[in-house]
């Protein structure tokens, strides 16, 4: 038997990022990784106000950049 073959019998489950509700990685998992079309959208909304953000340092200051 091949990998391929092997792996195809293999069922993945995932937790929704939004609830956490167990959803099975497949192709009638038409939201993957998401459970609904609900929990799809409310990740959607907290990206677009920017509640997930990566966090990063203060700008440089431009000031230590100049030469006289």
């Amino acid at each position: 038997m091949s990998n391929t073959a092997q792996d195809s019998n293999i069922t993945r489950v995932v937790n929704c990022p939004s609830c956490r509700k167990p959803v099975v990685w497949g192709p009638a998992s038409i939201f993957k990784p998401f459970c609904s079309d609900r929990c799809r959208l409310l990740d959607l909304g907290a990206w677009a106000s920017e509640k997930y953000a990566i966090p990063a340092t203060s700008p440089p200051d431009l000031n230590e950049f100049d030469q006289d």
